[in-house]
């Protein structure tokens, strides 16, 4: 050995042909600007011997793994040595098959592998280093710290394995489990197959499980009791409010002459609110009437939280750090308390409530010719339901209370609403034809049943209210530079596009490469009628941004307007609170709360909490039919293609509305081969064709809770593009192999076409890591490791 090394001594323990440490190696690619190649390091080391050359290429490459050293992409490939400008901050998403990713703003995606993800939990924000690609072309990542842990306590089952006792977390993501003491597990009195609530110790590393301490023992509990309260920890959704904020809260009463100062009186106005029959916070009225000489008034009142929730104080921190509430079946996790937001900010009938009004001038054609904004105070003359309102509208004239005020408004209401339905269509706004469900539940919180949640005018009325209200605002803060954060609803992009494009010209119609909404309507209106409406409309809407709060107007794409902000629901969103507070400060001509930077990152944030509590509801709704259809397993049902994709089929049940996959492997004998422009699967010996839209039976052949996936088998194929097709179409036994085809999962052999069963990453984890071993003094620290 010709060179010097600062940890010679150690290689020579460790190898009997020592070739140059870690150490070395940085120290000498430190010394070159460029990076050096692997054969200028041969080179410099004088290395001759194939052994000791091969082992600096593998030492390289595990020192590219480890974030140590960054390679090149040119030929041959350069080694630098890794600083903090190559790292990379983003949220870590799990896969329960082990693997995640790390989640950048504006970039790809860097993909981590299962010993990477061994130091996260989904939603940590991370700090990685990519380090590669795979075989699959992704990119790869080396976490080099973790920033912040979201989670700090979970639900799941207790398992036990070679003596040693963990808990698997309950949700989807939860890909590793958490070691517990076994003395732990007897004094909570559990064991295994019990549910519990555990809270988080010890982190965990790349050898070691994190530890964690029993909370509560909820063995007693079913399942279904379960999922949200599991759902709530999983996305650390903030669902308690601190005894500050409760106090400040108590600390509110009814309006009285002092709240109603400097406030335009419409007590007298015939406002009232239209919401669900289970609405609980009414946070909009609604008033219209006919102007003199024609057109007319539109009196819209929004609940006023600003009046209540005021900067600086903790409940105006908490209801920043919720951004939302989140809406789960049969619970709410309120942005504001209950005494505010289902009390003193709610529009109830027959009390006094504060409030910011859009009063807004339309003309006969439903133009806006005018607008204004001010604080109020109102006086709800009824709580009124869609139901009521609708059929009031359709003749019923007793179902809304005798008071004529209330009528002679709700008639002009309907008269207004028709005549802004022909401005919408004018404009080019989209209405897609979608089924939204609800669910029936049992004293267990479990689903009695799944029923389509019909939609009537007195629903489409309100919403024609709310976007004008919105629409105003967005002007008026225009107008008046007011720094506010906009919906935002970007045209779709490119490729996108071009898959609406290849699609609906199988259906017969021309699309633009640079597409309006009117464009989109046209097909909407062209096949609403048809049997494959709602998989048409689905094709539309993927193709869809998503919409996010800015502090610039880039305008709403979907709805149609150049400009587009949220006004109407602060007692639920954050934005609108905000918004609220922009208008007042300019009426009484003070400095607004956020502007510049801050406000682009409020945007940022507020995003990211919608996103997270949309997510957080379709975790639960997915669950819940899993639930539901454990029931069902072996039943046969009709359904429509939904979705198609190279591995398979999504199949929407007719009558129940849940989706499952119908895996390429269950559809027959043939070979099928997957064509994305007419969104097929295509047998390549007999010509069977599954395309979106299509009918089909099937059996339901399994679910998974923990994946949120069930599984369908192929029994017929009932429709192909809107025809029927003949009994001996569908050439598969799928309905006479559901035993046969669990034994085969269970074996770990592959169904036709399909693939082996995999060890479950828990388990895997288990064979590669083991629990720290702790002393018996609580608060024992972990071993020191080498």
């Amino acid at each position: 050995m010709n060179w010097q090394d600062p940890d010679a001594a150690r290689e020579a323990e460790r190898y009997d042909s020592p070739i140059p440490s870690r150490t070395l190696i940085q120290t000498t690619i430190e010394s070159r600007k460029d990076g050096l190649s692997h054969a200028e390091l041969v080179e410099e080391y004088q290395l001759d011997q194939p052994d000791a050359i091969e082992a600096l290429s593998r030492r390289l490459t595990a020192m590219v793994r480890d974030g140590q050293l960054i390679r090149s992409a040119g030929y041959p490939p350069l080694y630098r040595v890794a600083t903090d400008e190559d790292l990379l901050i983003g949220r870590v998403q799990t896969n329960a098959k082990g693997f995640g990713f790390v989640v950048l703003d504006g970039q790809m995606d860097i993909f981590l592998p299962e010993r990477e993800m061994r130091l996260v939990f989904n939603g940590d924000i991370v700090k990685v280093r990519q380090n590669g690609t795979d075989r699959r072309g992704r990119m790869t990542g080396y976490i080099v710290e973790v920033v912040e842990h979201q989670q700090r306590e979970l639900i799941g089952k207790v398992v036990e394995h070679e003596g040693d006792y963990f808990v698997q977390p309950a949700q989807p993501n939860g890909h590793q489990p958490i070691a517990l003491e076994p003395e732990q597990i007897a004094n909570a009195g559990l064991k295994p197959g019990d549910s519990t609530q555990i809270a988080i110790d010890e982190w965990p590393t790349r050898e070691e499980f994190a530890n964690g301490h029993i909370i509560a023992n909820l063995a007693d509990k079913a399942d279904s009791q379960l999922i949200i309260p599991a759902t709530i920890l999983d996305f650390d959704l903030p669902f308690e409010f601190s005894d500050e904020v409760l106090a400040e809260t108590a600390k509110f009463s009814e309006p009285g002459a002092r709240d109603r100062k400097d406030r335009i009186d419409l007590r007298d106005l015939p406002l009232v609110t239209i919401d669900g029959e289970d609405a609980r916070d009414f946070d909009d009225a609604v008033y219209a009437e006919k102007r003199a000489g024609g057109g007319y008034r539109l009196v819209v009142a929004i609940a006023d939280v600003s009046h209540y929730v005021k900067v600086g104080t903790a409940l105006d921190d908490e209801a920043q750090d919720r951004g939302t509430s989140v809406y789960f079946p049969n619970h709410v996790i309120p942005m504001l308390p209950e005494a505010l937001s289902n009390g003193l900010c709610s529009l109830k009938p027959e009390v006094d409530r504060l409030c910011m009004v859009c009063d807004i001038k339309l003309s006969r054609q439903g133009r806006v010719t005018g607008y204004e904004f001010y604080p109020s105070v109102m006086h709800s003359q009824a709580r009124l339901t869609y139901n009521q309102v609708a059929s009031y509208l359709n003749g019923q004239t007793d179902a809304v209370p005798d008071k004529a005020a209330v009528r002679k408004s709700l008639n002009v209401l309907f008269q207004l609403f028709q005549t802004l339905l022909t401005v919408r269509q004018e404009r080019g706004a989209m209405e897609f034809e979608t089924i939204e469900t609800y669910m029936t539940f049992d004293e267990l919180g479990a689903i009695q049943q799944i029923l389509p949640r019909s939609r009537n005018d007195a629903h489409r009325l309100i919403e024609e209210c709310m976007l004008l209200a919105n629409v105003c605002a967005s002007d008026f803060a225009l107008k008046n530079d007011l720094p506010i954060l906009y919906r935002n609803h970007e045209a779709p992009e490119a490729t996108r596009v071009q898959k609406v494009r290849d699609y609906v010209r199988l259906l017969g119609f021309d699309f633009p490469e640079k597409p309006t909404q009117s464009d989109y309507q046209y097909i909407i209106e062209k096949t609403k009628d048809r049997v494959d409406a709602t998989s048409i409309h689905a094709v539309l809407l993927r193709s869809m941004m998503q919409a996010y709060y800015g502090s610039k107007n880039l305008g709403h794409y979907g709805l149609a307007y150049d400009a587009y902000t949220h006004f109407t629901s602060p007692i639920r969103r954050y934005p609108d609170l905000l918004l609220h507070r922009a208008i007042k400060a300019f009426l009484k001509q003070k400095p607004s709360e956020l502007e510049g930077q801050a406000l682009a990152t409020a945007g940022e944030h507020y995003s990211q909490t919608e996103r997270r509590a949309d997510e957080a509801s379709r975790s639960v709704m997915s669950w819940l039919k899993c639930h539901y259809m454990e029931q069902h397993i072996g039943e046969e049902f009709d359904g429509t293609i939904t979705s198609v994709t190279d591995f398979g089929l999504f199949v929407t049940l007719t009558e129940l509305y849940v989706d499952g996959m119908l895996h390429i492997s269950q559809l027959g004998e043939d070979y099928f081969v997957y064509d994305a422009i007419s969104q097929s699967l295509v047998g390549q010996h007999n010509g069977q064709r599954f395309s979106l839209g299509d009918q089909v039976r099937i059996k339901v052949m399994a679910v998974h809770l923990e994946e949120r996936k069930i599984d369908f088998g192929l029994v017929k194929q009932l429709t192909a593009q809107g025809r029927a097709v003949r009994q001996k179409a569908p050439r598969t036994q799928i309905a006479d192999e559901v035993n046969s085809s669990s034994k085969k999962k269970t074996t770990g052999k592959p169904a036709k076409g399909g693939k082996p069963s995999k060890l479950d990453p828990a388990e895997k984890s288990k064979k590669t890591r083991k629990p720290r071993k702790k002393a018996k003094k609580s608060n024992a620290k972990p071993k020191s490791k080498e």
